[in-house]
């Protein structure tokens, strides 16, 4: 048992920053996703108060 929890304990930090680093990439990558959106529906309403 205590060779599971030496194992447990050596993979933990690998995991935990790899989900840290998941979680604020996937952050980014929505964040980036609705900033476009808001931005392409701010020039569409731009282009047709200007009638464009």
């Amino acid at each position: 048992m205590s060779d599971f929890l030496a194992v447990c304990a050596v993979l933990l930090p690998t995991v935990a920053v790899g989900l840290l680093f998941w979680f604020i990439m996937r952050a980014i990558i929505r964040s980036d996703k609705t900033e476009r959106k808001v931005l392409a529906k701010y020039e569409a309403e731009e282009r047709a108060r200007r009638g464009m």
